[in-house]
C-alpha cells in the first residue's frame, strides 16, 4: 500500500482544494493522511483522510512556533509512518514542512512533492520583498524532489532561478474545477430569482459580484470605488466573503453613497447561483496563483473582469475577460461600463470561458497527480 501525506497550514486549505485528490488516491487503494493546525477538530478531514495530524504553528511567517515546534513534531510522524509521498502546499507549511524533513530527504526516505499556489515573489512585487522570498525559494529547493507549479509565469521563473532542475518541475494548471458543478445547467432559474429578490433587485437591475476574501492583497476598495465612477443606479454590486477587511468596505460603500447599491453577503455556499445571477464577476488582486474564483466563474459562462497579472491572465487570455490594470479603478469601472453595453458579446466571452475551462477541469488534474505520484514512487 502506498502511503501519502497532505500537509497544510490549515484544515480550510484541504477542504476548498485538496478534499477530491484524498477521495480519489483513497479510492485506489492508497492510505492518504493529513497535517494541518487543528486538523483533528475538523470534520472534512475527519471523514476525507486515514488518519489526520495537528501540528502547532501559524500563517504567519515570523511566528516562533513555526521552526521551534512544527519540526519535530513533522519529523516524528514522517519517520513512524514511512510515507511514500509528502505533498505539501501552502507557503509557511512547505517552507516548514521541508526544512523538517530534508535529511529523510537526503536519505532518499520518502518523496517530497510542494505545490507552489503562486510564488511570494512576482513581477508586480516589490524589489526587497521579492528578493527575500526567492531566496527562501532557492534555500528549500534542495529540500524538494518535485516543485508544481501552477502558471505560466511561475513556471518560467522556477526554471530561470533553477529552483530546482527542469526535469523535475511540473506545470499543472491549478488544483482543478469540477465542471458539473460548476455548469449553467446545475443553477435553476428558480435559485437565481431566489437570489435576486433577497437583495431586492428588479428585472431592470444588473448585478455584478465580487467573492474574495477580505485582505489588503484582493484590493477590495478598489472595486467599490470603480463602482461609484460606474455611477449607474441601476446597477447593483454584491460581495461574498469575509475579512479582516470588511467592516472598513462596509464604511467606504456608505461614505461612497452606495449603501442601497452595494450587499454584503458574508460567507456564501450558493456561489454558483450568484455567479450566475450577475452579468460579470470580479477580481482586482494584486497577487494569485491561479484564482478559483475564476475558473467558477468562467465554467458558469459568466465572464470576468480581473487584474492583469499572473494566474487571471492564464485564464482570460482566451478572450473570457477583461484585463486591467491593478488599482486601476477607471480602467475597471469602464469594463464594468463595457459589459453592461455589450450584452451580447459578454455572453458569448462567457461561452469561450466554459469552453477554455476545458483544460483546467478537475479529473485532468488528478490524472496529472497520478503521473507524477507514479513516477516518484516508481
Amino acid at each position: 500500500m502506498n502511503k501519502l501525506l497532505i500537509i497544510t497550514t490549515i484544515p480550510a486549505t484541504i477542504g476548498a482544494f485538496l478534499l477530491p485528490f484524498a477521495y480519489h488516491f483513497r479510492d485506489r487503494g492508497w492510505r492518504v493522511d493529513a497535517m494541518a493546525c487543528g486538523a483533528s477538530e475538523n470534520a472534512e478531514c475527519l471523514q476525507a483522510f486515514d488518519r489526520v495530524w495537528d501540528v502547532e504553528w501559524s500563517r504567519n511567517p515570523l511566528d516562533p512556533r513555526n521552526l521551534l515546534v512544527a519540526p519535530r513534531v513533522i519529523r516524528e510522524v514522517a519517520e513512524t509512518e514511512q510515507y511514500d509521498i509528502i505533498h505539501v502546499h501552502t507557503p509557511v507549511a512547505a517552507f516548514v514542512a521541508r526544512y523538517a524533513l530534508k535529511d529523510l530527504k537526503k536519505q532518499k526516505k520518502v518523496q517530497i512533492v510542494y505545490t507552489a499556489h503562486g510564488f511570494h515573489f512576482h513581477s508586480l512585487g516589490k524589489p526587497l520583498k521579492n528578493s527575500v522570498f526567492l531566496t527562501l525559494e532557492k534555500l528549500a529547493g534542495p529540500w524538494t524532489n518535485y516543485l508544481v507549479t501552477i502558471n505560466s509565469e511561475d513556471e518560467s521563473a522556477a526554471k530561470r532561478y533553477q529552483i530546482l532542475p527542469p526535469e523535475r518541475i511540473r506545470y499543472m494548471p491549478g488544483i482543478g474545477v469540477d465542471l458539473e458543478r460548476y455548469s449553467p445547467d446545475a443553477v435553476s432559474e428558480t435559485d437565481v430569482q431566489q437570489v435576486r429578490q433577497e437583495m431586492g433587485l428588479n428585472g431592470k437591475n444588473q448585478l455584478f459580484l465580487s467573492a474574495i476574501e477580505f485582505i489588503p492583497r484582493k484590493h477590495p476598495q478598489d472595486v467599490l470605488n470603480a463602482f461609484a465612477k460606474l455611477a449607474r443606479p441601476d446597477v447593483h454590486l454584491a460581495f461574498a466573503g469575509e475579512g479582516p477587511m470588511l467592516e472598513q468596505m462596509q464604511q467606504l460603500g456608505s461614505d461612497l453613497g452606495l449603501k442601497n447599491l452595494v450587499h454584503f453577503l458574508g460567507h456564501r455556499r450558493d456561489i454558483p447561483t450568484l455567479v450566475r445571477a450577475s452579468v460579470a464577476t470580479l477580481l482586482a488582486s494584486e497577487q494569485e496563483g491561479l484564482p478559483r474564483s475564476v475558473m467558477e466563474s468562467l465554467s458558469l459562462e459568466v465572464p470576468v473582469i480581473g487584474t492583469n497579472i499572473r494566474g487571471t491572465r492564464d485564464l482570460l487570455e482566451k478572450d473570457c475577460g477583461l484585463l486591467v490594470d491593478v488599482g486601476d479603478t477607471k480602467g475597471i469601472a469602464n469594463a464594468m461600463a463595457w459589459i453592461l453595453d455589450h450584452p451580447q458579446e459578454a455572453k458569448v466571452m462567457g461561452q469561450k470561458g466554459r469552453t477554455w475551462m476545458a483544460n483546467y477541469e478537475l479529473g485532468q488534474i488528478v490524472k496529472l497527480h497520478e503521473e507524477l505520484y507514479a513516477e516518484a514512487t516508481a
